[in-house]
């Protein structure tokens, strides 16, 4: 069947770990009718946990896309992990999706990884969220108390649309208030049916009506006209102002429910279907060479083009690509283009899916999402057109690994099978990295955590049968000067025949951090020809690949060719090459040498009851406190700069500081100088490992 662009209803389910993302879709697509029976996370069976390590972890590791349909309405929904190590799954699922669906446990209220998600969605152009309060049949459960938890961390306008019947054992299920019925618990292995709404709920029914026709007025115009007019409003003007406000991001709606026991679940699909916006009329962006964006409306009568948000390479499939329709229809053998490879691609068949399993469509409308097949060049992050309109779409901003190793096949044997492997984990997950680096000559593999990597080491081992070594990286340092030196270098070969000569003179200078390098050539008179320039100056770049205290590069230096000889026979570019090389290193020995570490911008999420234990540790690592905030409901962000050497092993250690709930993110920022018994230490391992090396 085919849907309209104003008929799909696309939807992330996003929370912190183990709120009951995967237990609450199970049931939405059981009352939806898309599967005969809603599994439990312990049966391992199901639809978006399908992995064998999600089985047997019993937690999501990748995102996973199912749909139902309900009154007509395409719903499509991308389950997401909640833990941190697996964050790259869910921005997918916030470039694809109109609506955030945030699994919140009645007994907890927002967690850490709640509350991150839901900074990064308020830095989105697609704010619309929803609530879901699950668990509320939970011992500790307290709908009033997660409901201001929520309020006091967001500082939003959360408007409850469905209510419990009684809390935790005395919980016996929903008050829809817009319908004006009640949904019972049903009998396990049933769904739910609408019913009248029991006498003693019939008070704080009215009550919780009159909260939400007020939210209602304030998000549409005319439906504020009409509540001030008439002091109330018919469903039907409830419907648009809440659609209206959730459109805005003026109000948060609120369901609630018990996904394990399938309650207030039929609730939620209907608001969904009747509420929650379509990508009709949405817009898009698109970038352009020179970094402006054009805006782009989802509509199916355009030309067609689609976003590529995720790829996976599945053993008896193949390479199956995770598309966002943007304009247009695609349907089978549709010839496109795309731009980032320069490539005509024809789109085989197309799919949706449930879990693991595809179900093959005639066609996807603009606003749709779905699955093409057969497309060898295109990857996640690009864009496919018609090839009269060549356009891209803007890209997901992927965050930055936050654990490294080093990573190295047990036998020399299997390194070319571990490198394709990990180049196929790279494609299909954009947070992990593998990268060689030419300094250290080490394969480095980085994720979003030691779960994250740790998943894929395990992998290697189980399936691959590859043994790995690994260790912590080396730290990129640096060296550089402090200040000016001058110093002249003599190259002279004589073997017979033509030799070699070349003579130059430098003075050098430290400049500005980040600036590298700069070459100024001084000479008067000639001394040294122009055609040898070019010979000099590749003579300093290679000098600068390894400096004269522990053979890093040298940054950040002004090289001034003051003076120089040549000889009318024996001098050539090779010779003047040499011996700006043998002039850069005696200078340099001159110049005040020292050692630079990368400094890295730290941001730290934890509970008010560790943050002295974080302060002080990071005190340990040498760190720069730059700022403490409260972000609301006892989480504090602190920002800071610390020494990437004293953060190799942070996402395992902040984990034991904080009992598993601290989170950071962390990113490059700059260099910064190092001296004492912390810069002997780093030369001294240096030259043990050059040692090393030379007797392999």
């Amino acid at each position: 069947m085919s849907y309209s662009t104003d008929s799909i209803k696309n939807t992330v389910i996003i929370g912190h770990v183990s709120t009951g993302k995967t237990t609450l879709l199970e049931n939405l697509l059981f009352t939806g009718g898309k599967i005969a029976k809603a599994e439990t996370i312990d049966s391992g069976k199901t639809v978006s946990d399908y992995t064998e390590e999600e089985a047997e972890r019993k937690i999501s590791i990748h995102s996973s896309l199912s749909n139902v349909e309900w009154n007509n309405k395409k719903l499509n929904f991308i389950d997401t992990p909640g833990s941190g190590d697996f964050f790259g799954e869910v921005i997918l699922g916030f470039r694809a999706c109109q609506t955030a669906l945030v699994v919140v446990g009645c007994d907890t209220g927002a967690q850490i990884e709640t509350i991150k998600l839901w900074r990064n969605l308020d830095k989105r152009d697609k704010p619309s969220k929803v609530v879901f309060i699950n668990k509320c049949n939970k011992e500790r459960a307290d709908f009033k108390a997660t409901l201001e938890d929520l309020k006091k961390r967001f500082q939003k306008t959360f408007v409850p649309v469905t209510i419990p019947i009684g809390i935790g054992a005395e919980y016996k299920g929903i008050v829809n208030l817009l319908e004006g019925k009640a949904y019972l618990k049903p009998e396990s292995g049933k769904k739910e049916e609408a019913s009248e709404i029991p006498a003693d709920m019939l008070k704080e029914f009215e009550e919780y009506k009159a909260i939400m026709m007020e939210a209602a007025a304030e998000g549409d115009d005319s439906v504020t006209e009409k509540y001030l007019e008439n002091g109330t409003l018919t469903t039907e003007e409830i419907i648009l102002g809440l659609t209206a406000g959730l459109n805005s991001n003026k109000i948060i709606p609120v369901l609630c429910g018990t996904a394990t026991e399938n309650s207030g679940v039929a609730s939620l699909l209907n608001f969904i279907e009747s509420i929650a916006p379509s990508p009709s009329g949405k817009k898009e962006f698109i970038r352009n060479e020179d970094g402006t964006k054009e805006e782009v409306i989802m509509d199916s009568a355009a030309s067609p083009s689609l976003f590529v948000f995720k790829t996976s390479i599945d053993q008896f499939s193949g390479k199956l690509s995770f598309i966002k329709v943007i304009t247009g229809v695609i349907k089978p053998d549709t010839e496109l283009y795309n731009p980032h490879e320069r490539k005509k691609e024809k789109v085989g068949k197309v799919f949706t899916i449930l879990g693991k399993k595809l179900e093959e469509v005639k066609e996807l409308s603009a606003g749709d999402i779905g699955i093409a097949v057969k497309l060898p060049a295109a990857a996640t992050n690009d864009t496919l057109c018609t090839p009269d309109n060549p356009i891209t779409y803007r890209t997901m901003k992927i965050p930055h690994p936050i654990y490294s190793l080093s990573v190295t096949a047990e036998s020399k044997k299997e390194e070319d099978k571990l490198n394709l492997f990990l180049h196929k984990v790279a494609e299909e997950d954009l947070t992990f990295q593998i990268k060689f680096n030419n300094e250290t000559k080490e394969s480095i593999i980085s994720g979003m955590g030691e779960l994250h990597i740790n998943m894929i080491l395990d992998k290697l081992k189980d399936k691959q049968k590859i043994a790995v070594l690994t260790k912590p990286p080396q730290v990129a340092y640096r060296e550089t000067i402090t200040k000016k030196a001058a110093d002249s270098y003599r190259h002279k070969k004589q073997s017979g025949g033509s030799g070699q000569f070349g003579e130059v003179h430098f003075e050098v200078s430290p400049i500005e951090r980040g600036k590298y390098l700069s070459f100024i050539n001084t000479i008067k008179g000639g001394a040294v020809s122009k055609g040898y320039i070019p010979g000099i100056e590749k003579g300093i770049a290679e000098g600068m690949q390894e400096g004269v205290l522990a053979g890093y590069p040298v940054v950040d230096i002004e090289v001034n060719l003051f003076d120089g000889k040549e000889h009318a026979v024996d001098s050539n570019e090779i010779s003047f090459k040499l011996a700006a090389k043998g002039c850069l290193k005696a200078v340099l020995e001159k110049a005040g040498p020292t050692l630079l570490e990368p400094i890295m911008k730290l941001t730290v999420y934890s509970d008010d009851q560790y943050i002295g234990d974080v302060l002080s540790d990071l005190s340990s690592r040498r760190g720069k406190v730059l700022g403490q905030d409260s972000i609301g409901g006892g989480i504090q962000e602190i920002k800071a700069e610390v020494p990437e050497a004293e953060l190799l092993k942070y996402a395992i250690d902040l984990k034991s500081i904080t009992s598993g709930t601290g989170a950071f993110e962390v990113e490059f920022d700059h260099y910064s100088a190092i001296s004492g018994k912390i810069a002997e230490t780093v030369i001294a391992e240096a030259k043990a490992r050059k040692a090393a090396a030379a007797t392999e």
